[in-house]
């Protein structure tokens, strides 16, 4: 007897954690906040109160860790989800404990200061807001969060239900598929409504409702499913309760419809069949693809405009007038090469009376390969997690894919190429689905093979493979089991499962997420992934081809068929419109170009940019297509379209597709401390390198330098040039300052800043003798330069002086610089590099490229407080605007008239109205300096008429 009443009192106590938890949660925050308030001895009157705050959120947070445990130990909590949550409870009562010392000890003396208390007062809060969400988790369902975002509602239709009822009830037995279509049913029942908290992760009262085993097994109180009798069944007692009463299932105020009840009795009277066939939760497109028929007699003749205009017809949507020839050059310019066509092209384009002008247009854009790929590469780096830095290529953990995506491009080649060479990759290619290696310890969820199937799941085919990886998916039907068998496809040995990080002892079968398109199963790991090229690319797998076609078209029109662009079992606003699209792109041979084509020469393409107020009602499934979507330049348009107007955004890029004719490598001073090679130290370095020439006339000799930060460059004792900015590559004509025989370069570099830094020299020369004798002279690996970091004597320039005592240079290489593409010689060089071939940069950053440590399918079009402080007081960009100044300045002088009208046709590709002209004029003044020239600059290019794409 006196066990029993412990035993209750103990429970009741448990019980109260969900009251007391809340102090800990409330205390803690608020005391950090107020916290913050302090800072720098600010405020010091919050102290004492703060002080109280942390030691009864202390108290409470270890009341409220001990009554969980007794919540777990007498209630009927079970699985890995309790047990995490139990663990990162008890992790957050012992970092408060540590808090509240921290803060006594502060507060007593024994320590300095704050510091060591507020970074532990950090830490305890994060722990505690992980805890109150996975508690959230328990006591919601874990997709509690996940599950209210847009395109993660819950899909479930109960008329199914009902409808299904219906027809079983006419019958009067029921057939095997009829069993399985009422198990299946009764299956989305229970997945909807009681997985969470009847999950392998959540077991409350033990019973698990996801699995077979789980359903007839029953729980702590005994089965819950009795053959044939409903009556004696646990399960249906629970569900028909009053919505009030004690043990209701689902749960008080939440209880099933009556159909939904009407269906599980049925279940169960008929014997509880369990259905072979998996269960489909949620929405699944289909995977074969057929090529609708064109609708007839809609007066239009493009094959989108008749599909189209079937669907306004549907809608209630007349047909728009078509953009004017402006907006359709400017928008062409910039989705086909990303770049704005200048004034003389827009006027020629205008007053061309060829009625098939658009058409041509975009057959020239097209044909003009490196500018469309170099736009074209930064959609396909985002997608295919390509990049030229950052995280794993350190460590060598990554692989870019750069220089074979960009040949593909250039080359048109077909898209099921390319996805065959991804997905059974050469050398040059293999980075895409070999991931980023992290360092130490990793998620089981974030493994390479794991990270191949998430990679090929999102990119290629539109699904979501990631939730699938850590347990059965709360947003598709995936299960963990579907996952580990894709990824096994990229494995050299078995994978264990594991849920939530944990192992579960079960081992993956190696299958593809579509299996009914073939096997892939085979003895080594090549032949899986030839194997898997083969099948993923068949045309019975409409699902490759929809999701290409849907990127592209949500490219294009600022709106997918389907949204998001990554959830292919969504509801297409047209599902004939996708399936003729992704169809005819397999027939023209799989041509991505022939596809851009097909939809901008389309008269829908060519609709006036529609705007909404709202980002919801884009993405809302009762979007109407009325027309594109308006669109903000992207960070790479906008940094090119700056450089085509001001001045260069970027000079150097992190992969030059003409390629070098030399090596990038830099040189320096080489520095050692500690017996290892370290960065050089700010300060002055000299280098010499002597070299002899045969004994004929020079007939021509022109250099290449750039350094890293300022030199003064010698030849022969005479000084040639200075520079400050290794960005900017000098070329120079030094064919006077060299002579037959012996030759001496001699440059004096500086390396600025105040701590160690990279620095180095690039230089190459080019010397034509008599008798077309060639002779090149260059930095290459520093190979015979020699260098000092002591001021050396006068005549260290001359050829004569002894640099016996001087040191070997170090080759630097070039991971610390991008390549410069004017370090060539010739004139045929871009002015500019494309920011598309730049490495991740701050200034990028801030408008809105992605790190692309993951796949990046889609990029926020709403303009940030980082991108408005970045454009108008960042220093990158000021820096731009100010150097464009000075060459503006240059060219026009103080005729301010034909500064503003050029600026306007070059940027907004037509001529200022009398009113804008007569203000930016007025502004200028009669003698405009640089400042007056960067705010007319920086007073067009935030205009919306420039950023978005109409």
């Amino acid at each position: 007897m006196e066990e029993n009443v412990w035993a209750w009192v103990l429970q009741v106590l448990g019980r109260l954690h969900p009251l007391v938890v809340h102090f800990p949660i409330g205390l803690l925050v608020v005391a950090l906040f107020l916290e913050v308030l302090t800072v720098k001895g600010k405020r010091s009157g919050l102290r004492e109160g703060i002080n109280w705050m942390i030691y009864i959120g202390t108290f409470f947070a270890v009341l409220a860790t001990i009554l969980g445990w007794l919540l777990r130990t007498f209630d009927d909590y079970s699985g890995e989800l309790v047990q995490l949550h139990q663990n990162l409870g008890i992790l957050t009562a012992v970092l408060s404990v540590i808090t509240a010392f921290l803060l006594r000890q502060t507060v007593s003396g024994k320590l300095k200061n704050y510091l060591a208390y507020r970074s532990v007062l950090i830490v305890s809060v994060i722990s505690l807001s992980i805890t109150g969400h996975l508690g959230a988790s328990l006591t919601h369902g874990e997709d509690f969060l996940s599950s209210a975002l847009p395109g993660n509602r819950d899909s479930y239709d109960d008329s199914k239900a009902e409808a299904l009822l219906a027809q079983l009830h006419q019958l009067d037995s029921l057939s095997e598929t009829d069993l399985d279509d009422l198990n299946l049913e009764v299956r989305a029942i229970f997945a909807h409504n009681c997985y969470q908290c009847h999950s392998e992760n959540k077991q409350k009262g033990e019973l698990v409702l996801e699995n077979k085993r789980g359903v007839f097994k029953g729980g702590e109180s005994g089965a819950v499913i009795v053959a044939g009798k409903p009556k004696e069944s646990e399960i249906y007692r629970r569900i028909t309760l009053p919505p009030n009463a004690d043990g209701v299932m689902p749960k008080k105020g939440k209880v099933l419809k009556d159909n939904e009840i009407a269906l599980i009795r049925l279940w169960i009277e008929k014997g509880a069949h369990w259905s072979d066939r998996a269960l489909k939760v949620f929405p699944e497109a289909p995977l074969a693809l057929t090529k609708p028929d064109l609708p007839k007699s809609t007066g239009e003749e493009h094959p989108i405009d008749k599909l189209v205009t079937a669907y306004f017809e549907k809608n209630a949507v007349d047909w728009p007038q078509v953009v004017d020839d402006k907006t359709f050059i400017r928008r062409s310019y910039l989705d086909i090469v990303g770049l704005l066509p200048q004034p003389g092209s827009i006027d020629r384009f205008v007053t061309n009376l060829d009625p098939n002008k658009r058409s041509r247009l975009i057959d020239s854009l097209l044909n003009d390969t490196h500018n469309y790929t170099q736009h074209w590469l930064s959609f396909w780096n985002d997608l295919l997690r390509n990049d030229y830095s950052g995280t794993g290529f350190i460590t060598g953990g990554r692989k870019q894919i750069t220089d074979w995506l960009y040949k593909s491009l250039l080359e048109n080649k077909p898209y099921d190429t390319m996805v065959k060479e991804l997905v059974d990759p050469t050398p040059e290619s293999e980075g895409f689905i070999k991931g980023i290696k992290w360092r130490g310890v990793v998620n089981a969820s974030q493994r390479t093979e794991m990270q191949a199937a998430q990679n090929i799941g999102q990119s290629l085919m539109g699904v979501n493979v990631k939730c699938a990886s850590c347990h059965n998916s709360f947003v598709s039907n995936l299960t963990l089991d579907q996952a580990y068998g894709f990824a096994s496809i990229f494995a050299d040995s078995v994978l264990e499962l594991n849920r939530c990080d944990k192992p579960i002892g079960k081992m993956a079968k190696v299958n593809f997420l579509y299996p009914e398109l073939g096997s892939v199963e085979a003895d080594s790991l090549g032949e899986r992934l030839s194997k898997l090229s083969e099948l993923i690319v068949k045309p019975e797998n409409g699902r490759l081809y929809r999701t290409i076609t849907n990127r592209i078209w949500e490219r294009l029109m600022g709106r997918g068929i389907i949204e998001p662009v990554d959830e292919m079992d969504n509801t297409p606003w047209d599902g004939a419109l996708l399936d003729w699209l992704a169809a005819d792109f397999i027939d023209s041979g799989h041509n991505l170009k022939q596809l851009i084509k097909t939809i901008m020469t389309s008269k829908t393409y060519q609709l006036p940019a529609v705007s909404y107020k709202k980002l919801e009602q884009i993405k809302s499934a009762q979007y109407v297509f009325n027309g594109p979507v308006i669109r903000r330049m992207s960070a790479e348009q906008f940094a090119d379209a700056v450089s085509q107007i001001i001045a260069p955004a970027y000079y150097a890029a992190a992969y030059d597709p003409s390629g070098m004719d030399s090596s990038p490598n830099r040189i320096w001073h080489r520095e050692i401390k500690s017996d290892r090679d370290v960065l050089p130290d700010p300060g002055k370095r000299y280098f010499r390198h002597t070299f002899s020439l045969a004994r004929k006339e020079v007939v021509k000799a022109d250099a290449l330098i750039s350094v890293d930060h300022s030199y003064a460059f010698y030849l022969n004792g005479q000084k040639v040039s200075m520079g400050t900015d290794w960005k900017k590559v000098d070329k120079l004509d030094v064919t006077n300052f060299l002579n037959p025989g012996k030759n001496t370069i001699a440059i004096e570099g500086t390396n600025e800043g105040n701590i160690a830094n990279p620095a180095g020299i690039l230089f190459r020369m080019k010397i034509h003798q008599e008798d077309n004798l060639e002779t090149i002279v260059e930095s290459g690996n520093g190979q015979d330069w020699k260098s000092t970091d002591v001021p050396p004597d006068k005549d260290w320039r001359d050829t004569a002086f002894d640099d016996g005592h001087w040191k070997a240079v170090r080759n630097y290489g070039s991971k610390h610089w991008d390549r410069l593409l004017d370090f060539k010689f010739g004139d045929s060089i871009p002015s500019f590099a494309r920011a598309s071939l730049v490495r991740q940069h701050p200034f990028m950053k801030a408008l809105g490229r992605p790190s692309r440590e993951n796949v990046a399918t889609s990029r926020d079009d709403q303009a940030t407080l980082l991108q408005a402080l970045e454009l108008t007081n960042g220093a990158y960009f000021n820096k731009v605007l100010e150097e464009g100044a000075s060459s503006w300045l240059a060219e026009h002088d103080t005729n301010t008239e034909n500064m503003v009208t050029s600026l306007y046709l070059k940027s907004l590709g037509r001529k200022p109205t009398k009113e804008e002209k007569g203000i930016m004029v007025a502004t200028l003044g009669n003698s405009p300096d640089k400042e007056a020239v960067q705010d007319l600059f920086w007073a067009t290019l935030l205009l919306p008429e420039f950023q978005f794409i109409y």
